[in-house]
């Protein structure tokens, strides 16, 4: 077998392999994937405050982003955010919210919010210290 292996840009046709590769494989499984990307942004009178965007899939959410605009932190938009991704999932069988974030960016800001440090991946570098957070959810009814 012969291969060839190149960097590319990611379109709609490789989003569409991996969606059906990944859900084949799964149901080998008996499992269902259910993937759906979220995206909500904060915005006042049409200027964007912060976003957070991220994924849902098998029984988690994932929270790839939280950007707030700088004159807009500790105003409350990233707290308002996260909470609506909780009313967004909290109740349709997800078990969890989790997300990565750097010692620089804003570990104690996630704890404040309920999450938990799960680990804790060192770096020479102690602002790169990378924390994985999780929060557990309540009313696991069915899975969205």
């Amino acid at each position: 077998m012969e291969m060839q292996i190149q960097r590319i840009e990611f379109d709609d046709e490789l989003g569409n392999f991996i969606d059906k590769e990944f859900n084949r494989y799964a149901k080998k499984f008996d499992i269902s994937v259910g993937y759906s990307d979220f995206c909500f942004i904060a915005e006042n009178n049409d200027a964007v405050m912060g976003v957070i965007v991220g994924h849902s899939y098998y029984k988690e959410v994932h929270i790839t982003d939280l950007i707030v605009k700088e004159e807009y932190r500790g105003e409350g938009v990233g707290s308002e955010l996260i909470r609506r991704v909780e009313e967004e999932f909290g109740n349709r069988g997800y078990e969890n919210i989790n997300l990565t974030t750097y010692a620089f960016q804003a570990p104690e800001f996630y704890k404040r919010l309920g999450f938990e440090v799960e680990f804790a991946r060192k770096s020479t570098d102690d602002r790169l210290t990378k924390f994985f957070l999780i929060k557990h959810l309540q009313g696991k009814e069915q899975n969205g």
